[in-house]
């Protein structure tokens, strides 16, 4: 996707990614700590959320298969992160740290070039997202969850999807319900 490897760049990529089975509901970054690494999610689901003062969880983004994931201020700036990673199912992710990104970055310019569209593409997400919360209906924002995520909502909780959406779950099941969504 972005870019064309050849076969000796492809095997620099797999030679630096790892591998790592991730268990439903296990933290892969918590609030405070650093984002040591970058994950590509293979199979299964991650969430970043945050968690306010008073203790409710706010659904920020979901990394569905192959989306890549990380709180971008904390992986790239080495900064306490703000938000928690979670996996919603049982998951399969390659990951990476920052110096071995950094050295495929060297190693394989294409791949500097993948990451700034990815960058790119991830910027327009975030402000669609805030622009769609400032001015779009629930029911708008629903649909457009389900644009963006194809067939997530039968593979996670209401509640996770409510919380995306700023809704309570029992407001989403009515809405749900009256329009047939």
């Amino acid at each position: 996707m972005h870019i064309a490897l050849s076969p000796g760049e492809q095997e620099k990529v797999l030679a630096l990614l790892q591998q790592k089975m991730v268990s439903k509901r296990t933290f892969l970054l918590q609030p405070g700590g650093i984002d040591r690494h970058i994950y590509f999610v293979n199979r299964g689901c991650l969430r970043m959320f945050y968690t306010d003062k008073e203790g409710m969880e706010h659904n920020i983004c979901f990394y569905p298969e192959n989306w890549w994931a990380c709180d971008i201020v904390s992986f790239f700036k080495e900064k306490p992160a703000v938000n928690a990673i979670q996996a919603l199912e049982d998951s399969e992710v390659y990951y990476m740290s920052l110096s071995q990104l950094e050295e495929l970055f060297f190693e394989v310019p294409k791949f500097e070039r993948f990451f700034r569209i990815l960058s790119q593409n991830g910027f327009d997400l975030y402000q669609q997202r805030i622009t769609s919360n400032l001015s779009q209906t629930a029911e708008e924002r629903y649909l457009g969850f389900r644009k963006l995520y194809p067939g997530l909502e039968s593979r996670i909780a209401q509640k996770h999807i409510a919380t995306y959406l700023g809704i309570t779950p029992a407001f989403l099941s009515m809405m749900r319900k009256e329009k047939r969504l």
